[in-house]
């Protein structure tokens, strides 16, 4: 007689797919679970990708650290010989190897068998499962693709403000700065749309190296920042500041069609980029705060930049970088003081 998991369950959906909920030993659902990687596994339902090591030693220590996971595992039951049976509030899983199909969730069990080798009663924790039945190929690509998609995953740094103790402030700022950037970059809308490079990226995509972006952007995120001083300690509020101080400066040189020039936007550049940060966290935000404003039409009131004597990157050709980035600085803070009023326009 085969061996059975009983337990309570709900009945819920993806779609018109109808799936079962219920809580599962960690022992039990491992296993039963088997992975199908697709363009590997000649079967129905193979959508998984091929198994992330660095991942699974990453969760494994994740587990053994006393953690455990709140998110659903996902799985198909394939098995011909053995099916789950329902009966009133109870469903019955036959404990067959190998009987169901991870859809989501594959390194997370994987971390979970490295952890019960090191800590067996690991084993008897219970997590989430949600099953369907004999999915076809398409099915199961349809709800990976949904889980891993269209749900966008919440930015690491905003951990930080629920539980601010959880990780200390210099940790919490080069996350934050590299969330911030991540975003900007992948946003076809952002002024740094594709701009920056991150790790992984193909050769030549991005010209501002994200340790540049973390590097200039770091020590003004954090609890001593500029950020924090003007009471802007948000994501949203820091990502949209930056996003709109890009946008103006995107707005001058895409005017003269240089924005996506590596040749002659300075901004593009590590020097050129640093000396625009150095003038955003140092004189605009400070006049933004004044002004109770940090939107675009804001910060254009601020800057004038003119059209016909934009800085290009070829002017500082021989210069070293802390140079370079000063003259940026320069040349911004000069804006500035070609904004403000006439002698004649000031009230005394």
């Amino acid at each position: 007689m085969q061996d059975t998991y009983k337990t309570e369950y709900f009945e819920t959906s993806f779609g018109e797919i109808p799936a079962f909920t219920f809580s599962m030993k960690v022992r039990d659902l491992l296993h039963i679970h088997y992975v199908a990687v697709r363009g590997k596994d000649d079967e129905e339902g193979a959508v998984q990708r091929i198994l992330n090591k660095r991942r699974i030693k990453d969760i494994k220590n994740y587990v053994l650290d006393g953690n455990m996971f709140f998110n659903s595992f996902i799985l198909n039951w394939t098995d011909d010989n053995f099916s789950p049976n329902r009966q009133e509030q109870n469903i019955e899983i036959p404990l067959v190897p190998a009987g169901a199909q991870v859809i989501d969730g594959q390194h997370r069990l994987a971390g979970l068998e490295e952890a019960m080798k090191e800590e067996d009663e690991i084993g008897d924790q219970e997590v989430i499962v949600t099953l369907s039945e004999h999915l076809t190929t398409p099915q199961a690509a349809k709800i990976f693709l949904n889980i891993n998609t269209e749900q966008k995953p919440v930015p690491k740094s905003l951990i930080y403000d629920l539980f601010g103790e959880a990780i200390d402030d210099a940790e919490h700022v080069v996350i934050r700065a590299t969330d911030i950037a991540k975003e900007l970059n992948d946003d076809p809308e952002s002024p740094l749309y594709k701009s920056i490079k991150l790790p992984g990226a193909p050769r030549g995509s991005g010209s501002i190296e994200l340790s540049t972006f973390v590097s200039s952007f770091k020590q003004h995120l954090g609890r001593d920042g500029v950020f924090y001083t003007v009471n802007l300690p948000s994501f949203k509020h820091q990502k949209t500041v930056i996003e709109n101080f890009f946008s103006v400066m995107k707005d001058f040189y895409q005017h003269e069609k240089i924005w996506t020039s590596k040749s002659k936007n300075p901004f593009l550049k590590a020097a050129g980029f640093n000396g625009a940060v150095d003038y955003l966290t140092g004189t605009l935000m400070l006049k933004c705060a004044e002004r109770k404003s940090f939107t675009v039409e804001t910060m254009k009131k601020i800057i004038d930049l003119p059209y016909d004597n934009l800085l290009a990157w070829d002017e500082m050709k021989g210069l070293d970088g802390k140079t370079a980035r000063k003259k940026v600085k320069e040349y911004l803070d000069s804006s500035v003081i070609n904004s403000l009023p006439s002698h004649d326009e000031y009230e005394f």
